[in-house]
């Protein structure tokens, strides 16, 4: 089989960047764009940097020899096993920017030697006592959206060969509890298709990342994921009821109870975990009625403070906005940029007047942010709750704009991320680092992260763009996320991007920020977890480890850094 599209959905995203292979992201349609980034990042976007060729990339042939091939045959069958070669080139790795960089330059040093595809958790356990005897690694795998090494085909030192285990096949709904609005599927279910299963029942789990459309359930549980609307339905952990877990030797299964006081929570040992501990199969979540009526809008208030100040009295207040988003100022103005150009020259002149008489009002361009308010639910609650977020916008100096720079982002919101790959072919660098702190420590994080990300893009030689908001809201503080751009460093894309990356976050935790918020750790922030953590709970965590992973299989090199991992020689392009 040549890949495991068996949920229904649309082909496989694409091997050397994100999302549908027919979707581009027409820079040529945003022509305010080009200029700007050409201004901007001092570059012409003239010469293309295009992926290499399928043809051209040469893996390193499978390890597996003739009779573990076979061993896995009589567990998995002939069509549950893949050593072809796009199977594995899109099992080696995620979607992080350091992904993207080596799989367009070919550079793919560790493909999976298989990719197998389990039906069920019978066959999951024997691949994993079977892995344990043969002392290869095993790689568990979702949707392989991962930004942040979560997935890469890693093997530890003494490892002989490395498997991705793709759960695409363990995609039902196994149970909706009406009565109890809780909902139990199996971990390989991607987004549309379990929102799909639910809305039919009057239901949402309300779990919208912006990896939506490919990103699965296990996926989520093991990454601590959150929505574009997590400040009211919650992020993944505040939703799980229980889960089950297949582990070397056995089967770890929580109690599906709303609550208890039983010892340590194992929903949330295993929430988080990213493959470490076992693989994720099934989990019982809560669910929330699907929303009969949906308020959003836009406001421009005249700086970031105030934005954020709004948005601490909304939670504060007893508010619970579905969609709450505050961009600074470099972002505001990005995303106005980023706007199809209106043909009709009396719109235009409509606009340009609207905004003159916004810059005369104290809302001026290089100050003034934009913040996305949506309310949703019953139509009594989501009318009052608009009403009074409203009134605290006015009091922080809001400015309405209107619905329709809300249903704009709302309609577009899966479509960001397609941006990327069309900056990649002209040269540009697009990354993103995301964190959470309280209230009282936001605006000092976000100017010391602002000014650290500036200043290391320009060490590196270039000039940078560097963007943030708020988009994950409560009671105590908030998230912010940044997005920063800059001309690649060419031959040196990885030392450029390292240098840029490892200021960050070492910033975020010299200010009392997590290392992230919702991306969670894989290989890109495993250097950090021991200095966020402490060393007694990665003590612990090795010793949990230990105990139900013995012999080290389960996805090395995420969260805890092994000593070597297998790096085999970079095949050549011809």
């Amino acid at each position: 089989m040549a890949s495991g599209r068996l949920d229904g959905l649309p082909l496989a995203m694409k091997w050397w960047g994100w999302g549908d292979r027919a979707k581009r992201f027409q820079i040529e349609g945003h022509p305010d764009l080009a200029e700007f980034l050409k201004t901007r990042l001092e570059t012409t976007l003239e010469q293309e940097f295009p992926p290499v060729s399928l043809e051209s990339i040469l893996l390193a042939p499978s390890r597996l020899d003739r009779a573990q091939v076979d061993g896995l045959e009589r567990i998995l069958g002939e069509s549950g096993i893949s050593r072809d070669k796009l199977s594995r080139l899109e099992h080696a790795m995620g979607k992080s920017y350091r992904d993207v960089v080596r799989s367009r330059k070919g550079e793919v040093s560790c493909p999976p030697d298989a990719v197998l595809y389990p039906s069920g958790e019978e066959e999951i356990g024997k691949i994993l006592e079977w892995a344990s005897e043969h002392e290869v690694a095993v790689v568990p795998f979702g949707g392989g959206t991962s930004v942040v090494g979560g997935v890469e085909a890693l093997g530890a030192e003494h490892h002989r060969a490395v498997i991705s285990l793709d759960l695409c096949r363990l995609s039902r709904i196994l149970h909706v509890d009406e009565r109890s609005r809780t909902v139990r599927a199996q971990a390989g279910i991607r987004g549309p298709s379990l929102e799909e299963g639910l809305s039919g029942r009057g239901f949402t789990l309300g779990h919208f990342p912006q990896s939506f459309e490919y990103s699965t359930l296990g996926g989520w549980v093991a990454t601590r994921s959150a929505g574009q609307q997590s400040t009211l339905y919650g992020k993944i952990e505040h939703m799980v009821q229980s889960l089950r877990m297949i582990h070397p030797g056995g089967t770890l299964e929580t109690l599906t109870v709303p609550a208890r006081a039983a010892g340590p929570d194992w929903n949330q040992i295993v929430t988080g975990s990213e493959g470490i501990l076992g693989v994720i199969t099934e989990v019982t979540l809560k669910l929330w009625p699907a929303p009969v009526r949906r308020r959003i809008g836009a406001f421009f208030f005249r700086d970031f403070r105030e934005g954020a100040e709004a948005s601490r009295k909304f939670l504060q207040n007893g508010l619970v906005p579905a969609t709450l988003r505050v961009s600074d100022p470099e972002e505001t103005q990005f995303g106005m940029i980023l706007r199809p150009r209106s043909e009709d020259w009396k719109k235009q002149a409509f606009e340009h007047t609207g905004v003159w008489a916004l810059e005369k009002m104290g809302y001026r361009q290089g100050k003034r942010c934009l913040m996305i308010l949506g309310f949703e639910g019953d139509p009594e609650s989501t009318d009052s709750d608009w009403k009074h977020a409203r009134r605290i916008c006015s009091d922080h100096g809001g400015f309405y704009l209107g619905r329709k720079p809300g249903m704009m982002w709302y309609r577009d919101r899966f479509e960001h991320p397609y941006l990327r790959d069309t900056l990649m072919d002209k040269g540009v660098l697009i990354d993103t680092v995301e964190t959470s702190t309280t209230w009282e420590n936001l605006v000092p994080l976000y100017e010391a992260l602002q000014k650290i990300l500036v200043e290391s893009i320009r060490q590196t030689g270039v000039q940078g763009i560097v963007m943030a908001h708020l988009s994950h809201c409560y009671p105590s503080g908030s998230s912010l996320y940044f997005i920063f751009l800059a001309k690649q460093v060419q031959g040196e894309e990885m030392e450029q991007w390292w240098a840029i990356k490892k200021a960050a976050s070492e910033c975020i935790l010299a200010h009392h920020g997590t290392i992230s918020h919702h991306h969670g750790i894989g290989i890109d922030h495993a250097r950090w977890a021991e200095k966020e953590h402490g060393p007694s709970a990665m003590k612990g965590l090795k010793g949990l480890k230990n105990s139900l992973d013995p012999k080290g299989i389960m996805n090395p090199g995420k969260i805890l850094p092994v000593p070597v991992c297998i790096q085999r020689e970079e095949p050549r392009i011809p």
